[in-house]
C-alpha cells in the first residue's frame, strides 16, 4: 500500500517542513538497508548508542526524500531543497503510531504470538498450516521489538487475509505499544521461562506483561497445565473466549488425551480426533499443540489438520553462510520463499563485500495476492537494487515471466533437477549465491551440491548471540563510553572475519586481534573498522602501516622501532595504544618509574601519536582480589593522568575487561574491552549468557560389545555390561581434549548423556550410547546451546577460553543469523 506524505504526516500528527509531493511505500530505520529510495520514508530513531539523524545526509545523496526527525537540520531548504522534514517529539513513537493506524486499515484476522520460547516456531508453522488456502502476511524471522513489530504490520496489504505477528517484551511497560500496533484478534501464549527474567521482579510480573498483548482480543490460546499461567489468567479478568490446551484437565477447549511418539490424539468441541507430527522433541510437540487450537479457531477442521500436521517442516530460522565449491560463498536461506523475506536476504546479503559477483537462485513465489507479472516485476526490481548480477529461476511461472526480469545474466529452468544437469550449474565459481525457494522445490539438493564437502563436524556460530552477548555488556555502559571488541585467535575460535563483520554492522568502536597477520586478514575480507594489534612484531610494521592497523606499545624497545619504521615511510601521526602494567607483570611501562621517559620521547617525535592508554586488571573476575583491583586502578589512574597531561588531544583510557564492565562499572572510563563476554560466557561466574559456539558431530558406526571386550587404544575402553558403541568423527586433531576420554566426560545424543568412552584418537571418539535411542547419522553436541562449553573445561580443570580456542580449523565453521 502506498500513503501520500500528507497523509503520513497527519496519521503521526506531525509538522511538515518541506512541499515536495510524495508516496510513501517503504519503511526504513537502518539506513543500510535502503533499497527503493524514491518510495522510502527514514525514521530518524535515537538509541543510547546511536542517532539516525547522522544519516540524514547519506541518504539525502542516496536518494531519500522523506525524513521523519526529531529535529530538523538547519538550512534544510538549501541543504535539502528536495526533501520533506516531518517533525515528531519521538520517532519511535512516530513509528509506532504510523503502523497502528496502518492496522486500522484492516478487519481480518490477527494473530499475536508472545511468550519466553517458541513465538518464531509457532508463527512459522502456523503459516505452513494456512498458507495452502489462505494469503498471509506474517512477521520476517525475529522481527518482535518495539521497531521490528511496526515494520512487521506495516506489511499488511490488501490481499492479506490473515496476519501471523510475535510480539517480544524484555522489561515491564512494553507490552502495551506492541499490543496497539498488532490489534490481535487472537492471542496466543506460547510458554514461560527464564529469558530476560533478571527486568522482573517474579515471574507472575513478566506473566502478567505478556497476556497485556491478549486485552482486547477475541480468543486467546494457553497451556493451562503451568500454574502461573492459569493464576494470572484468572487475575486478569478476561472477557473473550479462552482456548486452553491441557494433557490433564478433560474440561479443556483443546483436551490432549495422549501424545504416544509423534501421535497426538485430542478432543476439541467434544470430538476426538488425532493427527501426526514429523517430531518428537517435547518442545515441538507442545508447539505443534498450540498451531493446531490456534488452526482450529481459525476455521481448519481435524480433517485438515491430519492432512496438514504431518507435512510440517523444521523452521530454518536463520540465514547459513557456508563455503562453497569452486570459490564461491554459499547465503542459504532455501526455507521459505515470500517477497518480504527476500528483501531481509538480500539486504543481508548486500552487506557482505568479499564476492562482487552475486548470484540469485530463485524459485517460484506462491500465495503472494499479487498477479505472476507484478510479483516478478517487484523481484526484479528488488534484485536490481540488492546488486544481483546473475538470475537463475526455478519453476515454471519463472520461467513464463523471464521478460520480467531486468538482469541481463538470467537462465530459468523448470526444476531444480534440470539445473543440477546444466551447464549453468557446473559453470559457478567465485560468486556469492543466495538459494532461495520454495520447499517444494527441494532446494536443499541444490545446497548439498555446491556446499564444499569437508569433515562432518562443524562449529556453528550464532551471529544473533553475538549481538545479544554484546549488547547485553553495552547496558552496564554509558551511551558514551566506546568498545573494543577482543576477536584474536579467530574470534576464540569463532572465525573472526564472520564476528568482525557482524560487529562492524552494529558500530563497535574497536576490533582486537594479537597480529598484524590477523588484521590483514580482516582488511581483505572488506573490514574496514578500526583495528588494535595487541602483540605488534617488529617485522610487521609495514604491514601495519599498509593495512591501516594500529598497534599496542608496551616497551621503549618497541617504541623506538616503530619511530624508525613510520620516519622510514615518511610517516606523521601514525595511532598507537599505550600499555601500562599495573600488576599483571606481563607487558607494559611502569606507570610509575617510566612516565617520564616516555613521555619526553613521544613529545620530541612526530612519527606517532597515542591513541589510547590502557592497563589490565588481573582479577576483576573474583572479589577476592578487589583489594588489589583498587591499586591497580590508583596506579592506572596516575600514569594515564600523567600522560594525558602532557597531549592537547583527548587520549582514550581503558582498563576495563569483560568481567570489569560487569564488577566496577564505575572505572569504564572512556572505553571497555570485551573478550570472553562476547562469546557468551560470563566470566565472573562462569554461567552462560547467550551460546555463540556450538560443536557438533554425527555418529558414523554402532557396534555391539560384549562387556568381555574393551574399547579403543591400549584396551582403555573397560565395560562393565553389554554395550552399544558408537564411532564419532571428531578427535583430538579437532580441539577434543584427550583427558575428556575414558568416562571423564560426555556429549550428547539426542538429548541424552554419552560417555566418551576410551582414549579419544587423533579423528575419532567412542562413545557409550547402551540406553540412547539413536542410529547412524544421527547428531551429537559435543558443547553448546544443551551442553554449556563450561562442563568440558570444568573437567579439564582449564578456562572455557582453552576449550573454544582449541578447535581446530578443519572444522568447517556454519553461520547463523535469525
Amino acid at each position: 500500500m502506498k500513503y501520500s506524505i500528507e497523509k503520513v504526516t497527519t496519521l503521526i500528527g506531525a509538522r511538515r517542513y518541506g512541499n515536495t509531493e510524495a508516496q510513501v511505500s517503504w519503511l526504513l530505520t537502518d539506513s543500510r538497508s535502503l533499497c527503493f529510495p524514491e518510495e522510502t520514508l527514514f525514521f530518524a530513531l535515537k538509541t543510547q548508542r546511536n542517532d539516525g539523524h547522522r544519516y540524514i545526509q547519506d541518504l539525502y545523496n542516496r536518494g531519500v526524500r522523506q525524513f521523519v526527525v526529531e529535529q530538523v537540520p538547519e538550512a534544510y531548504e538549501t541543504l535539502y531543497p528536495q526533501a520533506n522534514f516531518l517533525r515528531v517529539p519521538h520517532t519511535l513513537a512516530a513509528l509506532q503510531r504510523l503502523a497502528e493506524r496502518h492496522r486500522d486499515e484492516f478487519s481480518l484476522p490477527i494473530v499475536g504470538i508472545t511468550g519466553s520460547n517458541g513465538k518464531t516456531m509457532v508463527k512459522e508453522w502456523l503459516y505452513q498450516l494456512l498458507l495452502p488456502s489462505q494469503r498471509i502476511v506474517r512477521s520476517p524471522r525475529s522481527y518482535n521489538s518495539q521497531i521490528g513489530v511496526p515494520l512487521s504490520v506495516w506489511l499488511l496489504n490488501e490481499q492479506t487475509e490473515v496476519g501471523i505477528f510475535e510480539a517480544g517484551i524484555s522489561q515491564p511497560g512494553e507490552m502495551m505499544a506492541l499490543r496497539d500496533i498488532i490489534q490481535p484478534t487472537i492471542g496466543v501464549l506460547t510458554s514461560l521461562g527464564a529469558a530476560h527474567q533478571e527486568n522482573f521482579r517474579s515471574m507472575e510480573e513478566k506473566c502478567m506483561e505478556k497476556l497485556e498483548l491478549m486485552h482486547d482480543t477475541e480468543a486467546m490460546v494457553y497451556c493451562s497445565d503451568n500454574d502461573i499461567v492459569s493464576r494470572c489468567i484468572r487475575r486478569m479478568n478476561y472477557k473473550g473466549e479462552k482456548i486452553s490446551w491441557s494433557t490433564c484437565d478433560q474440561q479443556a477447549a483443546f483436551y490432549v488425551k495422549s501424545v504416544e511418539n509423534s501421535h497426538i490424539t485430542y478432543i476439541w468441541k467434544e470430538e476426538e480426533n488425532c493427527f501426526d507430527i514429523p517430531f518428537i522433541d517435547e518442545a515441538s510437540i507442545e508447539d505443534c499443540i498450540t498451531c493446531a487450537a490456534v488452526a482450529l479457531r481459525l476455521g481448519l477442521t481435524p480433517g485438515d489438520l491430519a492432512d496438514r500436521m504431518p507435512k510440517l517442516e523444521p523452521v530454518a530460522m536463520r540465514l547459513e553462510v557456508k563455503e562453497g565449491q569452486r570459490g564461491c560463498i554459499l547465503i542459504n536461506d532455501s526455507y521459505n520463499s515470500d517477497i518480504n523475506s527476500l528483501d531481509i536476504a538480500l539486504d543481508f546479503m548486500n552487506r557482505r563485500e568479499e564476492l562482487k559477483k552475486r548470484t540469485l537462485i530463485l524459485s517460484d513465489m506462491f500465495q503472494s495476492g499479487l498477479s505472476p507479472e507484478k510479483l516478478y516485476a517487484q523481484v526484479s526490481e528488488l534484485a536490481v537494487k540488492r546488486g544481483i548480477t546473475k538470475f537463475i529461476g526455478i519453476g515454471a511461472q519463472l520461467t513464463a515471466q523471464a521478460d520480467k526480469i531486468q538482469i541481463a545474466d538470467k537462465q530459468f529452468f523448470a526444476d531444480v533437477n534440470h539445473f543440477l544437469g546444466s551447464d549453468a550449474f557446473t559453470g559457478l565459481r567465485n560468486e556469492m549465491i543466495l538459494l532461495k525457494g520454495a520447499r517444494q522445490f527441494g532446494f536443499d539438493q541444490i545446497t548439498e551440491q555446491l556446499e564444499q564437502k569437508v569433515h562432518e563436524t562443524i562449529l556453528e556460530v550464532n551471529l544473533n548471540a553475538v549481538v545479544e552477548n554484546l549488547n547485553f555488556y553495552r547496558s552496564f555502559m554509558k551511551p558514551e563510553t566506546k568498545m573494543v571488541c577482543m576477536i584474536k585467535a579467530d574470534a576464540y575460535g569463532a572465525g573472526a572475519v564472520e564476528i568482525a563483520k557482524t560487529l562492524q554492522d552494529h558500530r563497535v568502536d574497536y576490533l582486537a586481534v594479537a597480529v598484524a597477520d590477523e588484521g590483514v586478514t580482516l582488511r581483505k575480507a572488506g573490514i574496514t573498522a578500526n583495528i588494535m594489534i595487541m602483540n605488534p612484531e617488529m617485522t610487521a610494521f609495514k604491514t601495519m602501516f599498509d593495512y591501516d592497523l594500529e598497534p599496542e606499545v608496551y616497551s621503549f624497545r618497541l617504541l623506538d622501532a616503530l619511530i624508525k619504521a613510520a620516519r622510514k615511510e615518511g610517516i606523521t601521526g601514525w595511532p598507537v595504544h599505550i600499555k601500562l602494567d599495573t600488576g599483571m607483570h606481563r607487558l607494559g611501562f611502569d606507570p610509575e618509574q617510566d612516565m617520564d621517559e616516555l613521555i619526553d620521547r613521544l613529545t620530541h617525535q612526530q612519527a606517532v601519536i597515542p591513541r589510547s592508554v590502557f592497563s589490565h586488571f588481573v582479577g576483576s573476575d573474583s572479589d577476592d582480589f578487589d583489594n588489589f583491583s583498587t591499586l591497580q586502578f590508583k596506579r592506572f589512574e596516575m600514569g594515564s593522568q600523567k600522560l594525558q597531561a602532557a597531549f592537547s588531544h583527548k587520549i582514550l583510557r581503558h582498563i576495563d575487561n569483560s568481567a570489569g564492565i560487569e564488577h566496577f562499572p564505575d572505572r569504564q572510563l572512556d572505553m571497555c574491552r570485551l573478550g570472553l563476554g562476547l562469546y557468551g560466557i560470563d566470566s565472573r561466574d562462569n554461567r552462560i549468557l547467550h551460546t555463540v559456539s556450538t560443536l557438533k558431530t554425527t555418529i558414523l558406526q554402532m557396534h555391539q560389545v560384549p562387556k568381555s571386550e574393551t574399547v579403543g587404544y591400549s584396551r582403555k575402553g573397560k565395560l562393565t555390561r553389554d554395550s552399544v558403541i558408537a564411532a564419532i568423527p571428531i578427535g583430538y586433531a579437532d580441539g577434543l581434549n584427550r583427558r575428556l576420554g575414558n568416562r571423564h566426560c560426555y556429549c550428547l545424543v539426542n538429548g541424552q548423556k554419552a560417555e566418551y568412552v576410551g582414549n579419544i584418537c587423533m579423528d575419532v571418539a567412542l562413545i557409550d550410547v547402551t540406553d540412547i535411542p539413536c542410529q547412524e547419522g544421527d547428531q551429537v553436541e559435543i558443547f553448546g546451546e544443551h551442553l554449556p562449553v563450561t562442563v568440558l573445561s570444568d573437567v579439564l580443570e582449564t578456562i572455557p577460553y582453552e576449550v573454544l580456542t582449541g578447535i581446530s580449523n578443519r572444522v568447517k565453521r556454519v553461520y547463523f543469523q535469525d
